[in-house]
C-alpha cells in the first residue's frame, strides 16, 4: 500500500475564545472585548491548520464527540475543511468537550477552563488503523485523555497500545502533550515513547518528563533543551524529538544530529492571541515529515505557521497556504538562537 495523508486522533474540542482587557485578581472583574468559537484540541487544530495550508493530501480525524449541538458543529466544521470523519465517533454518554480560552489583549497570554467531556471516554476501540491509508498518525494530547492516559499494572497506557497498533499497521507516529500538573505526568508520557517516531512538545512539558528546568531565570537554556531531547530519545522515541518555545525550537534525532531554528521577528502589535500556536507549529513540522523534507526546512515552516497563528485570536484562522507562510518567514526574518 502506498500511504498518503495524515490521520490525527485525540482531543476534539470547541474553543470559546474570549479576548479580555486584563487578567483579574480573585473576586474582581475583567471586560470581555470580543469572543468567538472555533476548533480546539491538538488533532482538530492540526487538521484545520493543514487544511488552511492547502497541503493537498488527505486529512482524517479520529476521536469522540457528544450527541449534541457542539458535536454536530465539530463534524460540520471538519466536513467544510475537507477532513474525513469516518473515525470521528459520537456518544450519548458525555457532552462534547469544550474550553473557555481567556486571552489577554496586548500580551496574547491565555488561560484555559476545560470541560473534558467525551474526550475522557476515547479509547482503543475508536481507532481502526486497518481502514486508514494515511502515512502519519498524530496523537494528542497526552495528559488530557482520561482513558487513553490510564496506567495499567505493567506501567503501560491505552495511548501506548494505540500507538503500537498504528506502527504495526505501517503508519509513522507522532505525539503531542498538554501542559498540566499531573502526579503521573512522567510515567504517562514515557509509556508511549517506544511507539513514538516524532515527539513534539514545549519546554515546560519536556522539563516535566525529564525533571529539569529548561527556562531558568526566565531564559530558555538551549544546551539543556538539547540534553532533554537526547534524554527523551534514550527513553524510547524512535526518530526525532522537537522541543519548541517562544524563542524558536530545537530538534534532535536518533543519529545525534541537532537542528535549531529561531522564531520570526514579529513587529509590534502583530500578536493578537497565542491560542493554538503550538499546534500550528506541529502542523508545519508534520507537513515537513509527511513530505520527507530535511528537518531544517520543516522547522522553518513550523515557526512560520506558529507566527501566522499568532495573528488571530483563534487557533487556525490566521493560517495560510504553505508558500505564504514561507514568504512571511523571508519577509520578517528569524531571531538567532544563542
Amino acid at each position: 500500500m502506498t500511504r498518503n495523508g495524515i490521520l490525527a486522533g485525540g482531543n476534539f474540542i470547541i474553543d470559546h475564545v474570549k479576548l479580555i482587557d486584563a487578567w483579574p485578581q480573585q473576586d474582581m472583574l475583567a471586560t470581555i472585548l470580543s469572543e468567538t468559537s472555533s476548533n480546539g484540541g491538538g488533532p482538530f487544530n492540526v487538521l484545520k491548520d493543514l487544511s488552511a495550508m492547502q497541503v493537498g493530501y488527505p486529512l482524517s480525524a479520529a476521536g469522540l464527540v457528544g450527541e449534541d449541538a457542539n458535536g454536530a458543529w465539530i463534524i460540520e466544521d471538519c466536513l467544510r475543511a475537507g477532513i474525513d470523519i469516518r473515525q470521528l465517533h459520537r456518544t450519548c454518554r458525555a457532552p462534547t468537550s469544550y474550553t473557555d480560552a481567556m486571552t489577554v489583549s496586548g500580551t496574547g497570554r491565555r488561560t484555559f477552563f476545560h470541560q473534558r467531556g467525551a474526550n475522557a471516554l476515547l479509547s482503543a476501540e475508536h481507532f481502526e488503523f486497518g481502514r486508514s491509508s494515511a502515512k502519519l498518525f498524530h496523537l494528542g494530547y497526552l495528559l488530557l485523555l482520561d482513558e487513553m492516559d490510564r496506567l495499567d499494572a505493567e506501567g503501560s497506557t491505552t495511548a501506548a497500545k494505540v500507538l503500537k497498533e498504528a506502527k504495526q499497521a505501517g503508519l509513522v507516529t507522532s505525539v503531542d502533550v498538554v501542559s498540566t500538573a499531573h502526579p503521573q505526568f512522567r510515567q504517562i508520557v514515557e509509556a508511549s515513547l517506544p511507539y513514538t517516531d516524532h515527539l513534539v512538545l514545549n519546554e515546560i512539558e519536556a522539563g516535566q518528563v525529564c525533571g529539569v528546568d529548561l527556562r531558568p531565570a526566565g531564559q530558555i537554556d538551549l544546551e539543556a533543551s538539547v540534553s532533554a531531547a537526547r534524554m527523551l530519545l534514550e527513553r524510547g522515541v524512535q526518530r526525532e524529538v522537537v522541543i519548541h518555545f517562544v524563542e524558536g525550537a530545537v530538534c534532535v534525532n536518533r543519529k545525534g544530529s541537532v537542528v535549531t531554528q529561531g522564531s520570526l521577528r514579529l513587529p509590534e502589535g502583530y500578536v493578537v492571541g497565542a491560542t493554538g500556536a503550538g499546534d500550528a507549529f506541529a502542523a508545519g513540522y508534520l507537513h515537513g515529515v509527511h513530505e520527507d523534507w530535511p528537518t531544517a526546512e520543516g522547522l522553518m515552516l513550523a515557526v512560520a505557521a506558529a507566527a501566522q497563528c499568532l495573528s488571530d485570536a483563534t487557533p487556525s484562522r490566521g493560517l495560510r497556504p504553505v508558500q505564504e507562510a514561507l514568504a512571511l518567514l523571508n519577509q520578517l526574518g528569524c531571531r538567532p538562537l544563542c
